[in-house]
Formats: C-alpha cells, sequence, structure tokens
C-alpha cells in the first residue's frame, strides 16, 4: 500500500530520485529506483501502527527567514546551506572542533581516525560559525553542541566554550567519548566553570562486551558527579550487539539520577559503505528500539509512551502567545525520534503518563494558546483560570495517585512564571529519547528538509545533520576543504 511520495537517494551513485513509502508485510519500507542501478527496497519503520501514529503530529514550520541561499531547491539536498525550502528552524547546532580522536572504536559515526589529514579550525572560524547561528531569525540559535573527533582534543576548548556563553547561546554541550573527564577531574570542573551545561557521553553497554571502556565512562560520571555537570548518555544501538541492554541502560541512567539528565538512544546509521548483509544484520528501527525497551523493563517504559518532537508545539505556541516574542519551533519530522520522561521514585520509575493525560494535557496548553491570541489582559487571564481547571483534570486522569510533584511543577511554571522550575523538574525526572539519523538507504528528503538540527561550517553554511554525514557527505567535503595545510 503506498503512503506517500517523496525523493531519496540511489545508495550507489547518491543521485536525486523519486521514491516511495510504502506499507507491505506488516512494516513500513522506502521504495526506489535509479535507472542506472535497479530498484532498492529498505526499511524505514518496522511498525506500522506507530508510524500511522506518529503521523498524526505532522507539523510543518516556516523555516528561517534569512536563510544562507535565496535559491531554489532544486538542488537539495546537493547545493546545501539552509534555503527557503528548509521548514525549521536550528533547534541544536553542531560544530565540529577537530577529527582527531583518543580512542579507535570499531563504529565511528565520523569516520575520524581514517582521514589522513587533520581538520581543526581556528579559534577565529568557530566564533564566526557561532555568529551565523546567533543571527538566525526569528529567533537566534538556542543550542551549541561542539563534536568532533574529540572536542576535547583541542588545548582552548575552555575558550571556545566561555565564547559561547558570552555570545547567548543557553545551552552549550559537548560530544565525547569520555577519556579526558575519566582522567581529569579538574579539567571537567575548568569546563562547568566556563559555562559548559551538558556533557554528551557516548555509552554503548553497561557489560564489557558492549562497551569496552565501561570502566573509564564510570569514572568520567563520577567525577562530572563530583562537580555537578549533568550528563547524557548516548548508545549508538546496533542489533545484535548492544539492543539486549536497551532496558539496563535505562536503569544504569536512573540509578545515577543526580549526575544523568537522560538516555538519548541513537540507532546505527551506516555513513559508510555498507552491505545488504550488514543492513539487514544490524539495522534497527525506532519502533524496534522502543519495543525492546519495554520489554527489558517489564511494561515500567511502554511503547506508548513515547511522543514524536512535534507534539511539544503546543507549549511554544503557549509561550510565544503569552509572551508575544517568537520561540523556538520544534517542527522536526515527525518520524526523525521519539521521547518521553521517567520520574525516578523511591518505589521505582513512573513515566509521565502514568501521572498525567498527555493527550488532554496537549489539547488543554492548545486552547490555552489560542484564547491568549486572542490579546488583552481579561484574556489572558481567562486563559489561565480556565486552563490550570483543564490541566488539573489532565492530571487526574493519569494512572498514578502519586501526581503532586507533576502537579507542583505545573504550578510553578505556569500560574508562578517561574521557568526556574523547570530545572527542578529536570533533577527529577529522567528524559528517554531516540533519535534515527538517516543514510543512503532510508534517507528520505522530505525529513531532511524538517531538519532541527544542523552542522555549522567555516564557510558560513549551516547543513541539516543527515545530509552533512551521509550521501553527498559533506562532512568529508568540510574537512577537507579546510584542513590543515602541510
Amino acid at each position: 500500500m503506498l503512503i506517500k511520495r517523496t525523493k531519496s537517494l540511489c545508495p550507489t551513485c547518491n543521485s536525486v530520485i523519486p521514491a516511495d513509502i510504502v506499507e507491505e508485510e506488516g512494516k513500513i519500507w522506502l521504495k526506489r529506483t535509479c535507472k542506472e542501478h535497479g530498484a532498492f527496497r529498505h526499511i524505514y519503520w518496522a511498525d506500522p501502527l506507530m508510524y500511522h501514529r506518529f503521523e498524526r503530529y505532522d507539523a510543518v514550520g516556516g523555516g528561517i527567514s534569512n536563510p544562507q541561499s535565496t535559491s531554489s531547491a532544486e538542488g537539495c539536498p546537493t547545493a546545501c546551506g539552509l534555503c527557503p525550502n528548509h521548514h525549521s528552524q536550528t533547534l541544536l547546532a553542531n560544530i565540529d572542533l577537530t577529527n582527531r580522536c583518543n580512542l579507535d572504536c570499531d563504529f565511528c559515526f565520523a569516520n575520524a581516525r581514517a582521514c589522513g589529514f587533520e581538520y581543526e579550525p581556528p579559534f577565529e572560524d568557530i566564533v564566526r560559525m557561532m555568529e551565523v547561528l546567533r543571527s538566525e531569525k526569528p529567533v537566534p540559535t538556542p543550542a551549541v553542541q561542539f563534536s568532533g573527533g574529540e572536542p576535547t582534543m583541542r588545548n582552548d576548548l575552555v575558550e571556545i566554550i566561555k565564547k559561547a556563553k558570552e555570545m547567548g547561546f543557553p545551552q552549550v554541550q559537548i560530544a565525547t567519548n569520555g577519556v579526558r573527564f575519566a582522567k581529569d577531574a579538574e579539567y571537567v570542573k575548568k569546563l562547568k566553570d566556563a559555562g559548559l551545561n551538558t556533557v554528551y557521553l557516548h555509552f554503548d553497554g553497561v557489560s564489557q562486551k558492549t562497551n569496552p571502556h565501561l570502566k573509564m565512562h564510570k569514572k568520567a560520571i563520577e567525577n562530572l558527579q563530583n562537580i555537578g555537570l549533568g550528563c547524557v548518555l548516548v548508545p549508538t544501538v546496533i542489533r545484535g550487539k548492544n539492543d539486549g541492554e536497551l532496558g539496563a541502560i535505562i536503569r544504569f541512567a536512573a540509578d545515577h539520577i543526580s549526575v544523568v539528565r537522560g538516555v538519548n538512544f541513537q540507532p546505527v546509521a551506516f555513513t559508510g559503505a555498507a552491505s545488504d548483509d550488514d543492513i539487514n544484520k544490524s539495522r534497527i528501527t525506532i519502533p524496534e528500539v522502543l519495543a525492546r525497551i519495554e520489554s527489558q523493563t517489564k511494561g515500567v517504559i511502554k511503547k506508548d509512551d513515547f511522543y514524536p518532537v512535534p507534539c511539544v508545539l503546543p507549549f511554544s505556541d503557549l509561550v510565544e502567545a503569552y509572551t508575544g516574542k517568537p520561540q523556538v519551533r520544534f517542527t522536526a519530522h515527525q518520524h526523525c525520534g521519539a521521547a518521553t520522561y521517567v520520574f525516578v521514585t523511591k518505589e521505582g520509575m513512573v513515566t509521565v503518563n502514568r501521572m498525567v493525560d498527555v493527550d488532554s494535557l496537549f489539547e488543554s496548553i492548545e486552547k490555552m494558546a489560542e484564547t491568549l491570541k486572542k490579546g488583552g489582559t481579561i484574556n489572558k487571564y481567562k486563559a489561565l483560570i480556565e486552563g490550570v481547571k483543564n490541566l488539573h483534570e489532565s492530571v487526574k486522569k493519569g494512572e498514578q495517585s502519586n501526581t503532586a510533584e507533576f502537579w507542583k511543577l505545573i504550578g510553578k511554571t505556569l500560574i508562578g512564571q517561574n521557568f526556574d522550575a523547570l530545572r527542578e523538574f529536570h533533577w527529577n525526572a529522567l528524559f528517554i529519547g531516540t533519535m534515527h539519523f538517516m543514510d543512503r538507504y532510508n534517507y528520505d528528503l522530505e525529513r531532511v528538509q524538517r531538519c532541527c538540527i544542523h552542522y555549522a561550517t567555516p564557510d558560513g553554511r549551516l547543513i541539516p545533520f543527515c545530509t552533512y554525514n551521509s550521501g553527498p557527505v559533506y562532512r568529508e567535503q568540510v574537512w577537507k576543504k579546510f584542513a590543515k595545510k602541510p
């Protein structure tokens, strides 16, 4: 059954070709035919029911009002730099600080050690990249992540983080393998004092088999905890390798809730060459990840507890209506990722769905935003009073009787306008998410044009994550163009 038509890439030659998303054999597939290399069919999503549930959250954004390119998207994705046909703002920007690394992992997303040259843009270039991000309209980029390679290989990382905070980034984070965090607690303190908010720590499992660096990772987490710097565990999920430990990783995170803010599972993407056998053996899709989480947590966290990123748009609408100021809009494609929150209590883990009727909550927030848009102090007051009633009903509909913490959060943020309460919420709750980045085998141009995670490059462009890392492989082009001269 045909679901929709899109464009994709030929896995062999990377040419842009028409593609169909179809439901066959109880799964969702991406089918396309290259005139030169023939027909291809690759898995897109393993669960049609979840695919269609997420489809209901489809929300196309307006993009940015000052794109780098004013031309049409006819060359998409081979002539990239955000153009008027890109429909989402930059929610998180990546800046590769180096391609050097102090590990040699079996699987490397960036293929950093095999380059044969050194890419390490000077401090001034990094500042210019951040200037592009903070000049984005209608809302400056709120979060920047320094990546690589291994960003702690640079000697000026502290100065880079300080500069990012000076430029107004509310959220500054780094993606790291944790080697230096484990070895040097004083270094961790320097990064925190410079303004680092979060550490994205590569963490593939809780056993020596799945995570050869487990001892080092535990030491890094200990140092982070002692210094009071939060981290998110980031496992690359590979079928047959570590997909049997997803529940155990979540339990590890819950046991370290004072320092671990969340787990962001990333199903493997084949950014290099891969055979059909490789893909069939190792590919795992978002619904399969969530099904394993449900099974391995014995139903404490259910597959249906997860929602796609655009589900939170009503909150952006509400804040925008209340403040009159443009807000960041979470218009990522509905099939790019899924997330939920889990409260960690003395009795165990409780998902937010057990405390509140989430669908009813979203509906209440939408109604509040619509009323606030009508303007006037009286309307705003009425909207808040009526909204609080509706929210109270949403909380009462939750499965758990112990909803006091959630109601306290709502009261502080909505009624008291104390948005610092959200920080308290994050200290008591664990974010569980999954983001499946694309490769040339499941590449959907519609998803690319809705991407909210972009790479900044030294030549002033912003490039969607999956375009930068697969397909045309902008990463390799950028690194070679701006490599250090021998």
